[in-house]
C-alpha cells in the first residue's frame, strides 16, 4: 500500500497541493487533475489504485466522471471517494449511487483522509486477493457443489474481512474522539455479526443431522422472519401478512426456519431493484394442504410484483452463486434456503406469478414423528 498510486482531482489548486503534499508523506504516489476530462485522461494514461474526487468541478462534473468510468470494466473497480462542500444526504446518497465508495467533506480533516484512503486501499488489496482465489477456484469449481458454496463463502468472507479492517484503521486514527470512536465500532461489530452469519450458514450446510425441532405457533415464526428480514438487511420495508391459518402449531426449527423466511423476504425486496420503498409490495400467505400420503403440510408463499424471473438464471437459480444480482452475496440465499428446508423435511421453490413479480413458496411438514411419539409417551 506504501505505494499507492492516487489520482487526486479538483479545480482548487490549493485542495491539490494539500492532498498531494500529505499523500506523498505516507509514500503514496501522487498524480493531479483540475477538472473532469483530464481525469479521465489520467485515469487511461496511468490506472491509478483509488481516486480522490472534487464532485463540484465546472464542464464536467464529478458525478459524470464517475458514470464513466463505471460504464468501462476496466476503471470499474477503481475505488472513487468523492470530496465536496455539499453535506447534505441527498448529495451522499448521490454520489453512492453512482459507485463512490467513500464521502469526505469540507473543510478536508487530511489525518482523516489518509485514514479513509488507507482503508479503500487495503479493502481494494483484498478484493484483488479474492479476485484471484475466484480465478482459481473457478478451474475446478464445476467438479463438484461445495466447491462452488466454498467460493461463494470465501468471497463473503473476503469482503467483510476488509470491512473489519478499514473500520480497525478508522478507529485506530481517531481513539481521541469517543463518538467517533463509538460510530465505527458499531459498524465494525455489524461486520463481525455478517461474518458469524455466514459461518452459520456454510455449517447448515454441511451439517447432516436434522436440527431439533419445537412446535411453535405460526404468527411467532412469521414475526421473526420478517424481525430477522429487516435487523440483518437493516430494512424498515412493511410485510403484509394474509395468514388464514390464525395460530396453527408446527413442529421445526425456530432459527433455520426464520433464516429461511427472512431470505425469502429479501430476495422478494430485491426484485423490485431501483423502485422506491413505498412501491416495494411484499405479501406472505398461508394456507395447509395434504401430501398424497395424508401428511398435512404448511405453504407459505412470499409474493412481490418486482421484476420476476431473469431468463437467464431461471433453471438454474437454486445453484450457489447464480444470480442477476449485483451485491456481496448474491446468490446464496436460496440454495442455503433450500437446502435448510429439505433438512426439515420441507422445501423451497420460486415460480413466476401471474401478472408479474415472483412467487416464492416455503413448504414445511405441519406435525414430525418424533415430537408426536414424544409427547404421547409424557400423557401416558
Amino acid at each position: 500500500m506504501s505505494s499507492a498510486k492516487i489520482l487526486v482531482v479538483d479545480d482548487q489548486a490549493i485542495n491539490v497541493q494539500l492532498l498531494k503534499r500529505k499523500l506523498e508523506r505516507v509514500g503514496m504516489e501522487v498524480i493531479t487533475a483540475s477538472n473532469g476530462l483530464e481525469a479521465l485522461e489520467r485515469v487511461k494514461a496511468q490506472t491509478p489504485d483509488l481516486i480522490l474526487l472534487d464532485l463540484m468541478m465546472p464542464d464536467m462534473d464529478g458525478i459524470e466522471v464517475c458514470q464513466r468510468l463505471q460504464e468501462r470494466s476496466d476503471t470499474r473497480s477503481i475505488p472513487v471517494i468523492f470530496v465536496t462542500a455539499r453535506t447534505s444526504k441527498e448529495s451522499r446518497l448521490e454520489g453512492l449511487a453512482v459507485g463512490a465508495v467513500d464521502y469526505i467533506t469540507k473543510p478536508i480533516d487530511l489525518d482523516e483522509t489518509v485514514a479513509r484512503v488507507q482503508t479503500q486501499l487495503r479493502f481494494a488489496a483484498v478484493n484483488r486477493e479474492n479476485l484471484e482465489l475466484q480465478r482459481r477456484l473457478e478451474e475446478s469449481r464445476r467438479a463438484a457443489t461445495i466447491g462452488a458454496v466454498a467460493q461463494g463463502i470465501a468471497h463473503n468472507l473476503n469482503n467483510l474481512l476488509g470491512v473489519v479492517i478499514g473500520y480497525l484503521d478508522l478507529i485506530k486514527n481517531g481513539y481521541e474522539k469517543p463518538a467517533f470512536v463509538k460510530k465505527n465500532a458499531q459498524s465494525l461489530d455489524d461486520a463481525i455479526q455478517r461474518i458469524v452469519g455466514i459461518v452459520r450458514q456454510l455449517s447448515s450446510l454441511v451439517v447432516k443431522s436434522r436440527p431439533d425441532l419445537t412446535r411453535v405457533e405460526l404468527p411467532r415464526l412469521i414475526e421473526g422472519g420478517i424481525h430477522r428480514f429487516h435487523s440483518d438487511y437493516k430494512l424498515t420495508a412493511p410485510v403484509d401478512i394474509d395468514n388464514a391459518l390464525g395460530h396453527v402449531e408446527i413442529d421445526t426449527n425456530i432459527e433455520t426456519f426464520e433464516e429461511v423466511l427472512s431470505k425469502l423476504l429479501i430476495n422478494a425486496w430485491e426484485a423490485y431493484h431501483d423502485a422506491p420503498p413505498e412501491n416495494r409490495k411484499i405479501t406472505v400467505r398461508t394456507r395447509l394442504f395434504d401430501k398424497p400420503r395424508g401428511e398435512k403440510m404448511l405453504e407459505l408463499t412470499v409474493d412481490d410484483s418486482g421484476a420476476g424471473i431473469a431468463e437467464e438464471i431461471k433453471d438454474r437459480m437454486f445453484e450457489p452463486f447464480v444470480s442477476s444480482k449485483r451485491t456481496v452475496g448474491a446468490g446464496m440465499g436460496l440454495t442455503i434456503a433450500r437446502h435448510s428446508l429439505r433438512s426439515l423435511g420441507g422445501e423451497v421453490t420460486v415460480s413466476a406469478r401471474q401478472g408479474g413479480g415472483t412467487s416464492a413458496v416455503l413448504v414445511h411438514p405441519v406435525r414430525d414423528p418424533r415430537l408426536r411419539d414424544k409427547t404421547e409417551d409424557e400423557a401416558e
